[in-house]
């Protein structure tokens, strides 16, 4: 048996590749060849198209990696078959036919919604106050302050547009639960997490669990890696 090797990094929504700049170099330590994908954010078709390239230009099975919006990337991109394994960190999870804005209503708004702002073209952004107090409140400052510099403008339908086809329902998986997330409700987290019957890591940050923890998420992501549910011959 084989472990994979190849690994794609799915950024979210208001981010871009550099908010796996922590992951990146503990997993190349480790031996794995990396790769993160840059979402326009314009619509889930052109991300999921975006994050088909990166995984096809691997040179065999791929563990395909997400964070927050990434995780509905993820969750149709995954279906690609060189996709062997899922991890969702801090993320979406949606089904078949569940769009973001209906799988988070039955936990409420979380503070991070509250501070987006629209711009031209039906895109959001996130406030100063929202990346700071919501998004990655437990980071410095002067991290807060890159974060809110490099953040990507998100098309607001991306929230409304539904899933075709959930990977997650035929690929092994493993979920990163932010108990302190402000952006995600933590319950949603724990709740499709659970629905999955993924492998699930808590860990007591806030949104960007990958830049709070960088250690223990590169180490599940590195676990799931080298599972045999994800081992390839």
């Amino acid at each position: 048996m084989e472990t994979v090797k190849n690994i794609v990094l799915v950024h979210g929504a208001w981010a871009d590749g550099s908010s796996w700049s922590k992951i990146v170099p503990l997993l190349q330590r480790k031996g794995f060849h990396v790769a993160c994908t840059q979402n326009p954010l314009s619509s889930i078709a052109d991300d999921v198209a975006a994050a088909h390239r990166i995984i096809d230009a691997q040179d065999g099975p791929v563990l395909l990696v997400g964070h927050s919006y990434g995780g509905a990337i993820i969750t149709e991109a995954g279906n690609n078959p060189k996709v062997a394994g899922l991890v969702y960190v801090a993320a979406f999870a949606p089904d078949e036919g569940e769009t973001l804005a209906g799988l988070a209503e039955p936990f409420g708004s979380t503070p991070a919604f509250g501070e987006i702002r629209p711009i031209a073209d039906g895109f959001l952004l996130l406030t100063p106050k929202g990346v700071a107090e919501c998004f990655a409140q437990d980071l410095s400052t002067q991290e807060k302050d890159t974060l809110f510099a490099t953040q990507g403008a998100t098309q607001g339908a991306i929230l409304g547009t539904p899933i075709s086809k959930a990977a997650w329902r035929s690929k092994p998986s493993w979920f990163v639960i932010a108990t302190n997330d402000r952006t995600i409700s933590p319950e949603q987290e724990k709740a499709t997490a659970e629905r999955m019957g993924a492998k699930i890591l808590s860990l007591p940050t806030s949104h960007v669990a990958m830049l709070a923890e960088p250690e223990k998420v590169a180490e599940f992501i590195t676990e799931a890696a080298q599972s045999d549910l994800v081992s390839t011959r």
